[in-house]
Formats: structure tokens, C-alpha cells, sequence
């Protein structure tokens, strides 16, 4: 079992292997209650959780939430607050938020949010909910303006990332959550690219490959909860793939949308300057070893419209996270016309 600590105000552990949503009576031992939000996929995993709660002295309940993005909502996170009412959650309760990552940000929403902030413990079972979405304390809900405008940090008291959950985990599903892990090798750790170089599908390094992203998330985090500075970097691909799912309606996996990020991103940054060929060209071709798509069909003047209310952006002032080298990244702010229509055009699937 791999342990990664996440410093700050409210540190907490990451537990990353088989076995560890085991841990779950441990985590919560001497609370009273426990609510398990789950997915309707989920049933049995949340069942199992219920009972392991129980066996420790929690008195605990499921309650199910719709898949996927269709759970970020005001009217599903309404929902649920009344269900909290109705089971009597107090201040000294809990959260278990047991799914992807679209549930465990609701979950954290809802602890966030109930009697101004219960806790919560997040156990990911898709591996972008691992390495991103339940990490780090980033919490949000959608609405018809964009991703995650609506949410607060509220970090959790525990993440449990089971590796077993992921044995039946769909390949698309498993190269989505892929495409963060990549992202932490391109901003920070070396390491990740070389091990993915070997193994694009990223099954034979899984854990390690977890825990390293893991790592890179919980030394930004440490430094910078509210996203103000290092924290930022975090973001690499997000501002293009962001607007890309937003245009989509959510039908692309968040990770092929930013795998197009990546490669749009490093596009820019060759633009500006700040990386060679050589370096752009890599994103593309491990990018594409790995399965994820390197290019997108849509609308131009309708994605730099849907950036601009991105929550990256500063006023109408478009901002990117791109890199000056590999491992070295900085915001790129206001960037030239001509170096955007440029970089769009490398990734425009029309062009390719």
C-alpha cells in the first residue's frame, strides 16, 4: 500500500492499492453517521462500504446519484441535501463519496456545503478519480455557463484510491484518467514520461504511475489550496478541454479533452517561443501512443467564447498554463491572435 500525504491546513493521507477502500471503517472509526453517495452503477461496491461501516460502528446509508456529469447539478445537489435532513446528518457526521470523479466532486460539494462543512472521504474508483478529481480538495457543480462554477475547497479527511476498482474498468475510461497522468510527467515529473514511453497503455505501472501523479498534485495543493498560484499549473490542457466538453454538452471524456488541450497548449507555447519542435511533437506522439485524440473538429470562435468565462481566465483575458521547456510550466497571459489561430490550427480536425 503506497501512502502519499497532502500537507496544508487540513493535511490528510492518499492510501493508493488493492484493498484500501477496506480502510474505510479506520478512516471514520468513533463517527456516528455516514452518508455513501454513489452512482447507480456502484450498487454493490456502496453496499459493501455500508456494510464495512457498519461492522466498525457507523450507523451508515447509500444514497444513489446519477452517473456520470448528470450528477453535477443544483437540482441532484438539492436533492441529496434533502435526503441529509431526512437522515439526521450532523456537523460530526460524514461523507463517503464512492465513484468517478464526477460524483466524488459532488460528494465534496454536498459535505462542503451541509451544515457548513462536514467531512468528507473520497474512494475514487476510476483512475481519473484517482489521480485528480478526488485529490486536492477541489469540489464544484455545473451549470448552463460552464464547468465547476459553482464549488468550494473543502479538502477531504481521507482519500482511499483501490486499485481493484479499476480491473473492470473500460479502456476509454482508463485512457481518460491517463491523460492527468501524463499531464503531472509533462509539468513535473520526468519520470511518468518515461514510464508511459515504455508502456503507453499504463497497466504495467498503474500504481506507481498513480502514485506519482498523486504526489504532483499533493506538493501544489500543500502550497497553494485555493488555486492562486502553483496550483495553476495543475490546469495543463484545461482551459482548450474545458471548453471543449462545455461545447460537447459532456459527451467527450474529460480527459480526451484535455489530451486536445495538451497538445493545443504546447502548439501555443512553440508559437511563443518556449518550446522547440521537438517538444511539441513529443506531446503528439505520446499523446497518441496512449490512445487519446490529438485533435478536435468545432467551432473556433465559439470555443475562444466559452474560454473566456473560463474560470482561469482573468476578466475577458484568456490565460494558459503552457510550458517554457518540459517540466517547467508558467501562465501565458493574453496571448497573440495569430499564435492561438495558429496553435488551433495544429489541432483543428478539419486541417488534419
Amino acid at each position: 500500500m503506497r501512502q502519499v500525504q497532502v500537507a496544508g491546513e487540513r493535511p490528510y493521507e492518499v492510501l493508493i492499492g488493492a484493498g484500501a477502500q477496506a480502510r474505510l471503517g479506520l478512516v471514520l472509526d468513533g463517527t456516528a453517521r455516514a452518508v455513501v453517495v454513489h452512482s447507480p452503477p456502484l450498487k454493490a461496491a456502496a453496499g459493501a462500504a455500508v456494510e464495512t461501516l457498519q461492522t466498525a460502528g457507523v450507523a451508515a446509508e447509500a444514497i444513489v446519484v446519477p452517473d456520470g456529469e448528470a450528477a453535477k447539478t443544483a437540482e441532484v445537489a438539492a436533492g441529496a441535501w434533502e435526503q441529509f435532513g431526512r437522515l439526521g446528518l450532523t456537523r460530526t457526521d460524514a461523507v463517503v463519496g464512492l465513484g468517478g470523479g464526477a460524483v466524488t466532486d459532488l460528494a465534496g460539494f454536498l459535505a462542503a456545503t451541509w451544515a457548513r462543512g462536514v467531512r468528507v472521504v473520497q474512494v475514487p474508483t476510476s483512475l481519473l478519480g484517482m489521480v485528480d478529481a478526488a485529490v486536492g480538495g477541489k469540489t464544484g457543480i455545473n451549470t448552463s455557463a460552464g464547468k465547476n462554477l459553482v464549488g468550494a475547497f473543502h479538502p477531504p479527511a481521507a482519500v482511499l484510491a483501490d486499485t481493484d476498482a479499476l480491473a473492470g474498468l473500460p479502456d476509454a475510461e482508463f485512457r481518460s484518467g491517463l491523460a492527468e497522468v501524463v499531464k503531472c510527467g509533462f509539468i513535473a515529473d520526468g519520470e511518468i514520461l518515461r514510464l508511459l514511453g515504455e508502456d503507453p497503455t499504463g497497466r504495467r505501472d498503474t500504481e506507481e504511475l498513480i502514485a506519482r501523479a498523486v504526489q504532483v498534485k499533493a506538493d501544489a495543493v500543500g502550497q497553494d489550496l485555493r488555486d492562486t498560484g502553483v496550483r495553476e499549473f495543475l490546469n495543463y490542457g484545461h482551459t482548450l478541454g474545458h471548453a471543449i466538453e462545455r461545447i460537447e454538452d459532456f459527451g467527450w471524456r474529460h480527459g480526451e479533452a484535455v489530451a486536445v488541450g495538451m497538445v493545443f497548449a504546447a502548439e501555443l507555447a512553440g508559437q511563443a517561443g518556449l518550446l522547440t519542435p521537438a517538444e511539441v511533437e513529443r506531446h503528439r506522439e505520446l499523446i497518441t501512443a496512449m490512445g487519446l485524440p490529438t485533435t478536435y473538429r468545432g467551432d473556433w470562435v465559439q470555443l475562444q467564447q466559452v474560454m473566456r468565462v473560463d474560470k482561469k481566465a482573468r476578466g475577458a483575458t484568456l490565460r494558459f498554463v503552457v510550458l517554457d521547456g518540459i517540466g517547467n510550466p508558467r501562465i501565458l497571459t493574453d496571448p497573440d491572435q495569430s499564435w492561438l489561430d495558429a496553435a488551433w490550427a495544429a489541432v483543428n480536425g478539419d486541417n488534419a
